[in-house]
């Protein structure tokens, strides 16, 4: 029996690229205030990548990278002392060709074509393009959108002047629960067209409400994009997490993913921020690498 595919295509395109701190990539005895204030090494660069998926309902996004002002704009960061800590986590490159609409355009798509943005978290990297989207349905899990009135959000990487902008509709949800055996050991979920293509998944541990998104096709192996759940897929399934967060539920949630791989042995997992993504999401496809940046 022939089974449609209600996905035509999955790219990604990349607007810039960030270094981050080893610890920051993956997780070591040090406190994370001991190294973001003591190291004085920085990974080699990562993108800073937003996920593509043309669907039959309408093109979406997973996430919407970073906007190229916090490079070019002095009052994009908060001043003070929590200026002074987002510059020692994380330091960008960010081209004039690598907006978000640009991306699009490269592989064929207007930014107007968007109709669904999910956002994985809230983080400054994965909330740059929200404000080319007030024509779009942007989606958040409720509990990740709690965290913006809780104290000092900006010290917990929450900058609310760059998110909760008045044009914007938003689609705050929350995971109903499941007992699909295909998708154990998560008891919740969020098909987000209601076909079982594209499934949300509560992925928390980077920040309270992070989510993941699993896109199955018929004939085509699983993809999962885990946002900041890990920075390099073979550090998560080694079971190494990353060191901002909450260490004991990021395993969880990596345990969780990884298992998982029992139902979905060619499962490709596509973080945020792994040089090796694109690549990996051209042998899933069959398609050439669409890591579309200047």
């Amino acid at each position: 029996m022939n089974v449609t595919d209600p996905i035509r295509q999955v790219s990604v395109v990349s607007t810039g690229q960030v270094q981050i701190r080893p610890d920051h990539l993956a997780s070591s005895w040090r406190p994370t205030f001991w190294w973001l204030l003591a190291s004085r090494r920085w990974t080699g660069p990562r993108p800073i990548n937003a996920y593509v998926i043309e669907h039959r309902d309408g093109l979406m996004l997973f996430d919407t990278g970073q906007d190229r002002a916090s490079v070019t704009d002095p009052g994009y960061f908060p001043g003070g002392t929590t200026g002074f800590l987002y510059g020692r986590l994380a330091r960008f490159e960010i081209g004039p060709q690598e907006t978000l609409s640009a991306g699009l355009g490269r592989i064929g798509y207007a930014v107007g074509d968007v109709k669904t943005a999910v956002v994985s978290h809230l983080h400054q990297d994965h909330i740059g393009g929200l404000a080319e989207l007030s024509h779009a349905d942007i989606v958040v899990s409720q509990a990740e959108w709690n965290t913006l009135s809780s104290p000092l959000p900006e010290m917990r990487g929450l900058m609310t002047r760059h998110i909760d902008l008045p044009s914007l509709r938003w689609r705050r949800i929350e995971p109903e629960p499941t007992d699909n055996p295909s998708l154990a050991p998560f008891r919740s979920c969020h098909d987000l067209f209601g076909d079982g293509s594209l499934v949300l998944l509560p992925t928390p541990g980077h920040t309270p409400g992070s989510m993941s998104l699993l896109i199955r096709r018929p004939g085509r192996p699983p993809l999962m994009m885990v946002g900041d759940l890990t920075y390099d897929a073979h550090l998560l399934e080694i079971g190494h997490v990353p060191g901002v967060g909450s260490r004991r539920r990021l395993r969880e949630a990596t345990a969780m993913v990884n298992t998982m791989r029992q139902h979905y042995p060619g499962l490709v997992i596509l973080p945020a921020h792994d040089p090796g993504a694109a690549d990996r999401l051209a042998q899933a496809t069959g398609q050439a690498p669409t890591l579309a940046s200047a």
